[in-house]
């Protein structure tokens, strides 16, 4: 049997390895695009409608599956999966996830120092240098992210095996980008993979796109999952046996190890 490593061709595994981060581009076709640009546009006409979200205004919603069931199909896309797999190796489970929508910024909003590492707690507890990766991200890209200032990520090449970077005293404190920081360019189908540890921040959308996105993060599975799954297991479709697509993918995911267990609690941070 190969090595989990060898599902991903080595230059790229090599400059994931320098970077932190790994572009994949064309992952999704164009009809994936199309569907998964729907679904969360539902989803967040549904969170408009439930007053979670001001009309206009930026949504970042998490536990993605259990708020957009249709997003289930991206926890282990065929396109992207295998390197996760190839970092972490099977014993993992989608721990972190999210949907994003930020439509364009009338104005300039107050500055915030947002430049982080994910995983909360580990970056304090854990006490190595660097401190171990712990788990991956995929950020799909729904949206056309293909120039700079559409609500871009921005991140610092090689920061990953960096535990800490200048920063401000108060966060409200204009402070300017880390040294190396860029602003990671996609097209609707790409997808960034990348190390938790690597530093980054979103930027500001001030173009005339709405910056439409969905995050999946991996991690071992004895570590906690953060999503809030319960809603998920009160669907038809999850308690079907399998005779409804969305079910089906559910099960796929969970089979192939990335699995939404139930009644999840949140010590991560």
């Amino acid at each position: 049997m190969a090595s989990d490593s060898a599902l991903v061709p080595a230059a790229e595994r090599e400059r994931f390895e320098q970077d932190g981060y790994l572009i994949i581009r064309g992952a999704l076709t164009h009809d994936e695009v199309l569907y998964y640009r729907e679904a969360l546009d539902r989803a967040y006409l549904s969170a408009e409608a439930q007053s979670l979200v001001a009309p206009g205004g930026s949504l970042h919603w998490l536990s993605a599956v259990a708020r957009c069931p249709q997003v289930v199909g991206l926890a282990d896309h065929p396109a992207t999966f295998p390197y996760v797999w190839s970092l972490l190796g099977w014993n993992i489970h989608v721990y972190h996830s999210h949907l994003d929508v930020h439509p364009p910024m009338a104005a300039s909003r107050p500055f915030r120092f947002e430049w982080h590492q994910d995983g909360g707690r580990q970056n304090r507890e854990v006490e190595t240098d660097p401190r171990p990766r712990m788990s991956v991200k995929l950020a799909y890209w729904l949206s056309d992210v293909s120039e700079p200032g559409r609500g871009n990520l921005k991140v610092v090449p090689g920061s990953h095996l960096t535990n800490w970077i200048p920063g401000p005293p108060r966060r409200d404190v204009v402070w300017p980008d880390p040294d190396g920081a860029v602003e990671v360019t996609a097209a609707p189908g790409d997808v960034l993979l990348f190390d938790r540890r690597l530093w980054h921040a979103r930027s500001g959308n001030y173009s005339a796109f709405t910056r439409k996105a969905v995050f999946f993060g991996y991690t071992y599975r004895w570590i906690a999952i953060r999503d809030e799954n319960d809603p998920i297991w009160a669907t038809d479709w999850a308690t079907c046996s399998g005779s409804c697509s969305a079910a089906s993918s559910l099960a796929t995911a969970t089979t192939r190890g990335a699995t939404f267990p139930p009644r999840p609690r949140c010590t991560a941070g």
